[in-house]
């Protein structure tokens, strides 16, 4: 849907001279962020003019008051924009906003009670994975963990799903920026191994924690996939070993991408 009001809106200006002009300013300024947030990379003026088919003079202004609300950033060393901590921040309080929570927690629910075992929402922040919404089962031995909480990414099944499904360069550029923590034996710690397995990822549509970020605990993760097959978030579901092993956490895969449909319903509808 972004990508068509873009694509009419360049149309529309090629065809109709200065019809852009009739769009309020609060319609341009979404375009010029949805633009910069399907960017892959920071973005130049030149390359949104070109991508938005809006006057140069016009979007100039528009970043330089996204800047100044910090819903964007400006890289100054190389003249590009990429999204702004204040956009973050908005991304992860509309997905944990209570006023659509209600659904959500209900497909939640709906998965602990069929397979048993805690099941999490999560989306990527940086090196971390928050989770933004959580259902606890009713077993007295689980990982007792909230809404908000994080984990290290690579060493979560959901973090590990949203890793995979980065923009190479993007992924590229966050795991190569610090080194990656150890936290079990069974914590993948080397960049090309990791890159390995999230292609792995990738292929089967599901990730396993197989014990990487706490002795004991098995995790298992598929992405929730837009129309457009971006991940807006992993849903995921662990348990204690004795439990649920990495062979029987495979099992409950399509049981998961059935409620992670549902969930992509819920945020795109």
């Amino acid at each position: 849907m972004k990508k068509q009001n873009e694509k009419s809106l360049a149309s529309k200006s090629a065809g109709e001279g200065d019809s852009s002009d009739r769009l309020s300013a609060l319609e341009k300024s979404m375009l010029v962020i949805e633009a910069i947030v399907d960017h892959p990379q920071p973005v130049s003026l030149p390359e949104l003019t070109l991508r938005l088919g809006m006057p140069r003079q016009t979007i100039h202004r528009l970043l330089q008051q996204l800047t100044d609300n910090r819903l964007i950033v400006r890289d100054a060393s190389r003249d590009r924009y990429t999204v702004g901590p204040r956009l973050s921040h908005l991304a992860f309080a509309t997905l944990r906003s209570r006023n659509q929570t209600a659904p959500v927690r209900a497909i939640l629910s709906a998965l602990v009670d069929e397979t048993g075992e805690t099941c999490n929402v999560g989306a990527l922040d940086g090196w971390d994975f928050v989770y933004l919404e959580r259902i606890e089962c009713e077993w007295s031995l689980r990982v007792h963990l909230v809404a908000g909480s994080r984990v290290r990414a690579h060493s979560t099944s959901g973090g590990k799903v949203m890793l995979a499904y980065l923009e190479p360069g993007v992924r590229k550029t966050l795991l190569q920026s610090r080194k990656l923590e150890s936290f079990t034996p069974n914590t993948i710690t080397n960049y090309a191994k990791l890159e390995q397995h999230l292609a792995s990822v990738r292929e089967l549509g599901y990730a396993l924690n197989d014990k990487e970020q706490n002795i004991g605990i098995v995790g298992v993760a598929v992405p929730i996939l837009d129309e457009h097959g971006t991940a807006l978030a992993a849903l995921a579901l662990h348990g204690p070993e004795s439990r649920l092993t990495a062979k029987t956490a495979v099992k409950y895969v399509p049981t998961l991408q059935r409620a992670a449909k549902k969930l992509a319903a819920v945020w795109t509808r």
